[in-house]
């Protein structure tokens, strides 16, 4: 078991940073492999309550050593700022390694990010406007810059030359901006330069270590950012994310062997939500109580770790959760807010899409599932507070009841369940 991974089964926002905080606990190494600052875990401790954009999970576990992987999106600011402010706030200093071969997230993809949003208008897909997709789109052109190249200030130049000489055409052409010259690369490389000094303590061959570790079969997690539906290859293209979502991906982003990976823990929530744009089956309107919903839904209500945007709700949706397990290799399911379905009379679960006049069990590709309506079943609510249970038999017959029906329904064993935000609030069933 030398290899767990941590991911989400749905659109995102499944609640991935408690289940990847409780067992960091447990872990030798936590690993981001993909995906950069867009995103973020929300994470209650001793310390307060955290949202981590690109710091690794354990960097409140003493002991533990934090790996961002070649996969990562890394901004390096962002990285420096998160850091610092855990410092502020009597958090000891983790300890980090952040892989040579990741690539950094430039001014220029932030500036393309927000130029590409505003010119798509009511066509855009939802960006947190956090530079990933043209950083992503500059990794595959080979225009990239690698934590390494900060260390080059040469090649480092050459680098960025290269980069804006066709970002330059498109800003005249496309977006009608002027150019930008050569006394803001100047500005560029100086910043770069600052935050080279800052990262190169951590910089190392992450590699070379995580392999290590793999021959010792020391305790690794592997944490994902997003969800399964948020997959460029599986989700809900082109409303997804710029990198691989899924637990096939950790082997390339974290740079592990991919037979290392034994444990996939997906996550979903007891209802539905999402941040984004995008087809989303069981949302709930206004008026049907998606307020109160939202207003209820775990420590601080339904809205996202990083843009503070209100999240869509909506009811249980197996057949979007059974399709996620299965892409994700799910070994295991963590069910998050339960307890916050606790006022409810019925809750309705989603167990099939109508489409053009016809049921469907599979999930669709995003071209039918823009014509998806949901189809209900409905379970009677336990009207109670289960905050405080602790074991599964704890739980109200009605509460265990909706568990082992959503279970069935996405074919996938839920091993954990959370019934509040604080780590002592998850209940193991096994």
């Amino acid at each position: 078991m030398s290899v767990t991974a941590v991911v989400g089964a749905n659109w995102g926002d499944e609640g991935k940073g408690k289940m990847t905080d409780v067992l960091a606990a447990q872990s030798k190494y936590v690993v981001r492999y993909q995906g950069g600052s867009n995103a973020g875990h929300t994470i209650i401790n001793q310390f307060g309550k955290f949202a981590l954009h690109l710091l690794p999970s354990g960097v409140f576990h003493p002991g533990v050593v934090n790996v961002i992987g070649p996969g990562v999106a890394l901004n390096a600011g962002d990285f420096a700022r998160e850091l610092d402010g855990l410092l502020a706030r009597g958090v000891p200093e983790p300890v980090l390694r952040v892989s040579e071969r990741a690539q950094i997230v430039l001014p220029i993809h932030k500036l393309f990010d927000e130029l590409e949003e505003e010119r798509l208008q009511e066509r855009k897909f939802g960006s947190t406007k956090a530079g990933i997709a043209p950083f992503y789109a500059d990794k595959y052109l080979k225009l990239g810059v690698q934590v390494a190249d900060l260390f080059d200030p040469e090649r480092l130049k050459e680098r960025m030359e290269t980069n804006l000489a066709a970002k330059n055409v498109l800003l005249r052409e496309l977006y009608g901006k002027a150019e930008i010259g050569a006394d803001v690369v100047s500005d560029w490389l100086g910043e770069l330069a600052a935050l080279a000094e800052r990262l190169r303590p951590f910089v190392c061959d992450t590699t070379e270590l995580l392999h290590e570790a793999v021959r010792k079969d020391e305790l690794i997690l592997v944490e994902g950012q997003l969800g399964a539906l948020r997959d460029p290859d599986h989700g809900i293209y082109p409303f997804s994310t710029s990198s691989s979502t899924l637990a096939g991906f950790a082997a390339v982003g974290a740079g592990i062997p991919p037979y290392a990976i034994k444990n996939v823990v997906a996550v979903a929530k007891a209802y539905s939500s999402c941040v984004g744009a995008g087809p989303f089956v069981t949302e709930i309107a206004e008026t049907d109580g998606a307020n109160e919903l939202r207003r209820r839904g775990g420590d601080a209500g339904e809205y996202g770790a990083t843009t503070g945007r209100p999240r869509s709700v909506g009811w249980f949706d197996a057949v979007a959760t059974k399709y996620g397990c299965v892409v994700q290799g799910a070994t295991e399911v963590a069910l998050t807010n339960l307890d916050v379905l606790g006022y409810l009379e019925e809750i309705p679960i989603c167990t099939a899409y109508r489409i053009d006049g016809e049921a469907t069990g599979k999930f669709p590709v995003t071209a039918s599932l823009e014509r998806a309506e949901p189809v209900y079943e409905t379970m009677p609510g336990w009207k109670t507070d289960i905050s405080g249970a602790r074991s599964y038999g704890e739980l109200p017959e009605k509460a265990r009841s909706y568990v082992e029906r959503l279970e069935m329904l996405i074919e996938a064993p839920i091993r954990w369940i959370s019934v509040g935000p604080r780590r002592e609030q998850l209940i193991a069933r096994w």
